[in-house]
């Protein structure tokens, strides 16, 4: 990392007045969580799948949860349980001492289904989960637009397998299969009232904001949720841009600073310059 960019991306902090986290599957790499990026590494994490030679997109699919809710609910389940288990790494809390200095603090948009910003202490009033969360269930079917916490749920999973070996969730109103809240690959089911009221408590924050800062990171082009995100508040917000990203880190104008790395070594590198 350039000692300049660094520097032009402390300037960037002391100025705003208002942060927005925009994080994608990178960021949540240094905590130890796997981002599937291609079939060889969800493979890597999930050996039972790549026998099977079995896609993410085609596991990550309501689908699934029809025809095979063993391997489903194995899959998901493990997730539920790595990502309750893991701590977010240091990064996290950096972000937030930043955002607290700010006059409108730090708000998060996040592709990630992982819960990590509430759980590093975040304002989960304002947190953007635009994919859902895993933390949350609803209705399979759905029967009606019911979502409610996992918090009571515990996954049993044989990981050799993917399978899960204990009853799997179901919903408290009808009583089919119970899935989690998150927007899967050729989802119509997805119940999306959650996450569209997060979306408009953090549009109105944005508008109290004359200079908001976007600082993303491990935010692909494959998906590019968050990406499109952040494009936004700086074209329709008057919004600047930190970009951290080990192999995509242009930015488009010299306003803005791109840093070629991950999450941590970047946040840490910035945090010295404060």
């Amino acid at each position: 990392m350039d000692t300049a960019d660094l520097e032009h991306a402390a300037a960037l902090l002391q100025q705003a007045d208002l942060l927005i986290i925009a994080a994608g599957a990178g960021m949540g790499v240094d905590s130890g969580l796997p981002d599937f990026r291609g079939n060889e590494g969800f493979w890597r994490a999930y050996p039972a799948l790549g026998r099977a030679r079995m896609a993410f997109t085609s596991v990550a699919s309501p689908a699934t949860f029809h025809a095979d809710p063993a391997l489903a609910w194995g899959f998901y389940g493990h997730r539920l349980n790595l990502y309750r288990d893991t701590q977010p790494h240091v990064g996290f809390t950096l972000l937030k001492r930043w955002g607290e200095r700010m006059q409108h603090g730090a708000a998060v948009f996040t592709s990630n289904v992982d819960g990590h910003f509430q759980k590093a202490g975040f304002d989960p009033q304002r947190i953007l989960e635009c994919h859902g969360s895993i933390h949350h269930l609803q209705c399979l079917t759905p029967c009606g637009d019911h979502i409610w916490p996992a918090d009571g749920y515990t996954p049993q999973v044989d990981t050799v397998n993917c399978q899960l070996l204990n009853q799997p969730p179901t919903c408290p109103h009808c009583g089919a299969l119970a899935r989690p809240n998150i927007l899967m690959f050729g989802d119509s089911g997805w119940i999306e009232s959650r996450a569209s009221a997060q979306e408009a408590r953090l549009h109105a924050l944005l508008h109290k904001a004359s200079k908001p800062l976007v600082i993303e990171l491990g935010a692909g082009v494959a998906i590019p949720s968050v990406r499109h995100f952040g494009q936004s508040v700086i074209r329709h917000h008057n919004g600047r841009m930190i970009r951290i990203n080990p192999r995509e880190p242009q930015v488009a104008s010299p306003q803005d600073v791109g840093l070629a790395a991950n999450a941590l070594m970047a946040l840490s590198a910035i945090n010295a310059l404060l």
